[in-house]
């Protein structure tokens, strides 16, 4: 089997979370996938957006752009494939737009242990296995769009989640979208399992992380950028959200 047929990657950010386009936009020539057996993970492709838990499959059609927007704990793997290893191609080249698909339970334990599978199979170069493993990874998977977000979060995702702009208010994004406040934040906590605060939260630590890394600008610059006017607010909240001041964290870098 050709090497560049088949790739996988474990993922393991326990303890880490990233947002704020952390990863920016990339492409394979090859069928993308992600499985997570924990944690979570925003992918975005093409403008819609996905949310991966523990038990989600993210496979992306080839060649689709895709970025990572916020990731938390996440653990699992991800990669691509060529629809050529299978024995009946056409079951993917006919997928033109990603597929997500939640496994549970039992299922979800064999999704996991197969992918790891998978992996050790890459290592030792067992392309029969790979070719084997991806069909009855793909025979599990149903082909449908449930787990798509709604029109107006995969919206308030894209907005609050894009490079460069500080996070706003729940009423703000709320008249972006044409709804009440209390709509809004009922719809993205039914499609996310977190509030409409929550993400914002996650949002503005995620920016401030990246520029207390990355940059050497005066942490009231910082707290600004991620929509906090008052400094010594911005600290408290910070301490609150990671358990240490800012200042403490742009040292631990």
């Amino acid at each position: 089997m050709d090497t560049s047929e088949f790739l996988i990657w474990r993922i393991d950010t326990r303890g880490k979370t990233g947002g704020v386009s952390e990863v920016p936009e990339a492409s394979l020539p090859l069928v993308g996938f992600m499985y997570l057996t924990g944690g979570e993970v925003l992918v975005e492709v093409g403008g819609t957006q996905f949310l991966c838990t523990s038990g989600h499959l993210l496979l992306i059609p080839e060649g689709r752009p895709y970025s990572i927007k916020y990731y938390a704990d996440a653990v699992g793997y991800t990669g691509g494939f060529s629809s050529g290893l299978l024995s009946r191609p056409e079951q993917i080249l006919k997928w033109v737009e990603p597929v997500q698909q939640a496994f549970w339970f039992d299922e979800a334990v064999f999704v996991g242990e197969l992918f790891n599978m998978l992996a050790l199979s890459e290592e030792s170069g067992d392309g029969e296995f790979i070719s084997r493993g991806l069909e009855m990874l793909i025979s599990r998977v149903k082909k449908q769009k449930s787990a798509i977000m709604p029109q107006k979060v995969s919206a308030f995702m894209e907005s609050l989640f894009s490079s460069g702009n500080a996070p706003k208010d729940l009423e703000t994004y709320a008249s972006e979208a044409f709804v009440s406040p209390g709509h809004l934040n009922r719809t993205v906590k039914q499609a996310t399992g977190k509030s409409v605060g929550a993400w914002i939260d996650i949002a503005r630590m995620g920016m401030a992380k990246k520029l207390l890394r990355e940059t050497d600008l005066p942490v009231a610059e910082v707290a600004s950028a991620v929509g906090i006017d008052d400094s010594s607010y911005f600290s408290r909240y910070f301490k609150r959200h990671s358990g240490m001041t800012p200042l403490a964290f742009r040292k631990k870098k």
